[in-house]
């Protein structure tokens, strides 16, 4: 099974609980997985159409898949891979994040199996995702500094790796979501406002053109990176696979020629 592209969204200005970053102009939202959003990892790849590049920091370390057939695909494609040990490599997108590609046969229905992310204190971010937001604690390793949680088994896993000093979150933002009852949403601000944690986005209604409404709660964990609970209900009907897709994402990048626009104007589109 390829990753696929389950849907594909264009918005004309910017999203109120800041989806793609902190930028006001028009942009997509394209959610890409290996099935269902309600049963699999999807990840949600946000397009500005004035931005391009971003700058990286060192917040997001990467997303490991379980997968012999993406090790067999990169390697027909002639796509740079990096063996860190037997049988697993490093690999990065063209935005430069990595991916670990581990040569075998996906241990179950999803083969992304962990999403990577820097912390300053591992004991103080273990504390909030597990003793907070209540993740199940799978392996803790001082002496690497790394611990890896999740809220399921058959589920995708959280890592936190210390990373040896602040946390830099460069200028691409991301966050890392959830779906949860929507009648829990208002119980997890409480609790965040009651242990005086920071709630970026107070329990606000996102719009999505001719789709569901979804609400959702934003919060920061202590090295801000953003975690964002919605409501199950609306977004089942909202993240249902859409068969035009792939069409819709095909006609998005055709319409674009944002590049060519630029070039013509003898401009270049902005560094974020």
């Amino acid at each position: 099974v390829a990753l696929q592209v389950l849907r594909h969204e264009e918005f004309e200005e910017g999203c109120k609980a800041t989806c793609n970053g902190p930028y006001d102009g028009k942009w997509s939202k394209t959610m890409v997985g290996y099935g269902p959003e309600d049963n699999h990892f999807v990840m949600e790849l946000t397009y500005n159409y004035g931005v391009g590049e971003y700058r990286l920091g060192n917040d997001f370390l990467g997303i490991t898949l379980v997968s012999s057939q993406a090790v067999s695909n990169a390697k027909k494609m002639g796509w740079p891979l990096k063996e860190l040990t037997s049988g697993v490599f490093e690999t990065e997108a063209p935005g430069g994040y990595k991916f670990y590609l581990e040569d075998k046969e996906k241990l179950k229905q999803d083969p992304v199996w962990k999403v990577t992310l820097g912390v300053s204190n591992l004991q103080k971010s273990v504390s909030y995702w597990s003793g907070l937001l209540g993740m199940k604690i799978y392996e803790k390793d001082e002496e690497k500094q790394r611990a890896l949680l999740g809220y399921a088994d058959d589920q995708c896993k959280l890592e936190l790796r210390a990373v040896g000093g602040a946390v830099d979150h460069g200028t691409a933002f991301g966050r890392v979501a959830f779906s949860c009852a929507k009648d829990e949403l208002p119980s997890i601000e409480a609790l965040m406002k009651k242990e005086n944690q920071k709630i970026l986005t107070p329990l606000v209604s996102l719009d999505t053109p001719g789709k569901a409404t979804v609400q959702v709660v934003i919060l920061a964990d202590p090295d801000g990176h953003e975690v964002c609970f919605v409501g199950d209900e609306a977004f089942r009907e909202l993240s249902q696979v859409d068969p035009n897709g792939d069409k819709l994402l095909d006609d998005a990048m055709a319409a674009d020629n944002s590049d060519k626009w630029f070039a013509e104007h003898n401009m270049k589109k902005v560094s974020a």
